[in-house]
């Protein structure tokens, strides 16, 4: 089972980790908790959207435990404007080009938009699950959007210069 899922659930964990360590540290918690608890898994969906589920589970576990200790950059650092970006359909960006600039994402920026553009999860969903208040977890994400937005335009202009 390790060999044949590890790689997707490492995936997974690596999204919401600082480094590979930490993934790694993630996904070792997630197998424990698989191995412990296969035997709940009844059938129903897909066995991979049940692992899936364990791993960001056990993220949001670890991002709780860890939270105390991590540091925080102030929100006002960042202001994110809704209106005059352009677009970055036509733009064309590398796998690791994105998750090099969501893992620059701040801890809090990272979990809330993984959460919510990746998994899928609604903002009371977000909020209940990191115990934080929904207009916080609505806030991050708008923010987390706008940095995202700012790097993918530093990027694809230090793109454009090398090109």
């Amino acid at each position: 089972m390790y060999d044949r899922y590890s790689r997707f659930l490492l995936g997974v964990c690596m999204r919401y980790a600082s480094c590979k360590a930490e993934a790694e540290d993630i996904l070792q918690d997630c197998f424990l908790k698989i191995f412990f608890n296969i035997k709940n898994y009844n059938g129903t969906g897909s066995f991979e959207g049940w692992l899936r589920k364990i791993a960001v589970n056990t993220a949001i576990t670890h991002y709780n435990k860890t939270l105390k200790s991590r540091y925080y950059m102030e929100f006002g650092e960042y202001i994110s404007s809704e209106k005059g970006e352009k677009s970055f359909e036509e733009d064309l960006f590398s796998a690791d080009e994105l998750f090099m600039v969501l893992n620059e994402l701040s801890a809090g920026y990272r979990m809330v938009f993984n959460l919510y553009a990746i998994e899928g999860y609604k903002h009371k969903e977000i909020a209940a699950m990191l115990g934080i208040d929904v207009n916080t977890s609505k806030s991050q994400y708008s923010r987390a959007k706008g940095v995202i937005r700012d790097k993918l335009s530093k990027l694809r202009e230090l793109k454009k210069t090398y090109s």
